[in-house]
């Protein structure tokens, strides 16, 4: 046993000994070893045995499970159900089945007792077959670390977490343990199997390997646990970027802000992209190819681009904004300042009105025309405009676009266009546009906040009479 154990089940663990933990005991070293450690640390523990009905001794073994719980006197809860047949159902691996099933029923157990954890035997056998495993699919550094001391699976539980106290320990270390304090371990048949990739892992691939390094699983264990760290630095640092780069997070779709996005590193980029897609998708697998798709459109698509990434889950980008949600994922509208409805709204300076959203639109007169036209040369906020307004009435009005509406912008030397053609000129989102606020006298149109405003409406040298008008954003949303 580890010296550090009862610093391992503290710290890195995180439990407690006033709440219960469910132990996963199968019969076998590593997990009637974990039963013990964790009952002779002092912590009050629940045996949780799943008949994966697999093999012909499994009830017999659940026996003996009980049996031992019940010397012990610790509690126990013994379930099943026929693996084979649900993973035929499910179209899902043999392994992959008895994992589900078995990780659900000591997660519902663990709630119905209020138990503060699920507790499984893996040892440093299993983490070193584990990044394998990971390597062979061709996994990143989240796979390669292999498995933590303490973690939550969403898919089962999002708050009651997963620990693997026995990391540090060798699968033959818990044979010695077991022999020592009295505990008779069963042999499970069905570990030989080679019908199991573990299984091959553990007897073929590792074996051959330990021809070329005969400390083969050590240094698997110690990149494993370098890896570790390199991991925390990894995601301290995706969690800054995460906070600056993401605009709005809901339960169907994550906004990103492009014009972000995409000056940073290829590395960080594809980081991002697997954090939102397993935010929406929780448990998702992403592939590097995948990724490659992902960023390929960041750093080549046009401002309408989108792909198809994994379960159903797409990305695209609109304007200066990039999505990844869901296929009917209702998207935000208040990325842009939207008209509440389609009647127009009278503005008479000084005023402020409420938009869509959250925006809202203000505007006053100003005195100094000196003053205005430095501030208006400076100016690099498109939602933000000093206007002559020496012809133009007392009151404005705010409306949205309207069929045979057209636009003569600044530094068209007067020349006018379609204000749709001015739309996709500017490229303003598509299913923006028909809501899209326009200040106007009359038919003319003086202002397209966010790009630019009319030729007629400029400030001159001559200029006396001027109104300033803005639109503010709604206070920034905190990403999750």
């Amino acid at each position: 046993m580890p010296e550090n154990i009862d610093d391992i089940l503290k710290n890195e663990c995180g439990l407690v000994k006033d709440r219960p933990i469910v132990a996963g005991v199968s019969g076998g070293p590593d997990s009637l070893c974990l039963m013990e450690t964790l009952r002779r640390a002092g912590y009050p523990v629940i045996v949780a045995y799943f008949d994966h009905q697999l093999r012909a001794e499994s009830t017999t073994d659940a026996r003996m499970v009980e049996k031992t719980a019940n010397r012990l006197m610790l509690a126990c809860y013994v379930d099943g159900a026929d693996v084979r047949a649900h993973a035929e159902e499910k179209k899902l691996s043999i392994e992959e089945a008895a994992r589900n099933l078995r990780y659900r029923f000591m997660f519902n157990l663990a709630r119905r007792c209020n138990a503060q954890a699920v507790a499984v035997g893996h040892t440093a056998d299993d983490q070193v077959e584990t990044v394998l495993m990971h390597f062979l699919r061709g996994s990143g550094i989240a796979g390669l670390k292999g498995m933590s001391y303490r973690s939550i699976i969403p898919v089962f539980d999002p708050e009651i977490p997963i620990v693997r106290p026995l990391l540090d320990m060798w699968r033959e270390e818990t044979v010695v343990f077991c022999a020592i304090n009295g505990l008779r371990p069963h042999y499970d048949s069905s570990n030989d199997s080679l019908n199991f990739q573990r299984n091959r892992i553990r007897h073929l691939l590792i074996p051959s390997l330990e021809t070329y390094n005969p400390k083969f699983r050590e240094a698997v264990l110690r990149m494993s646990q370098s890896l570790k760290g390199d991991y925390t630095f990894v995601m301290e640092t995706l969690e800054t970027a995460w906070r600056e780069v993401v605009f709005s997070v809901d339960k169907e779709s994550i906004t990103f802000d492009y014009s972000l996005l995409s000056t940073f590193s290829l590395g960080l980029q594809r980081n991002l992209v697997k954090h939102a897609m397993q935010n929406l998708r929780p448990g998702v697998d992403v592939t590097f190819s995948v990724l490659e798709r992902a960023t390929n459109l960041i750093k080549h698509g046009g401002t309408s681009a989108r792909v198809d990434l994994k379960a159903g889950l797409r990305m695209f980008r609109e304007g200066n904004f990039i999505y990844i949600g869901t296929l009917d994922a209702e998207l935000p509208f208040d990325l842009w300042p939207q008209m509440p409805g389609e009647s127009p709204i009278s503005i008479t300076p000084p005023q402020q009105v409420s938009l869509a959203g959250g925006w809202k639109l203000s505007c006053e007169r100003w005195h100094l025309p000196v003053l205005a036209k430095e501030q208006a040369e400076r100016n690099d906020d498109q939602f933000q405009v000093w206007v002559d307004a020496e012809h133009l009435p007392d009151s404005l009005e705010l409306r949205p676009r309207r069929q045979g509406d057209h636009f003569a912008p600044l530094g068209m030397n007067g020349h006018s266009q379609k204000i749709s053609d001015f739309f996709v000129n500017e490229k303003v989102p598509h299913r923006a546009r028909d809501r899209w606020p326009l200040l106007c006298a009359g038919d003319e149109i003086i202002w397209v906040p966010g790009y630019r405003s009319a030729h007629s409406c400029r400030l001159t040298n001559s200029t006396k009479k001027i109104i300033y008008y803005s639109i503010m954003r709604p206070p920034e949303k905190i990403a999750e």
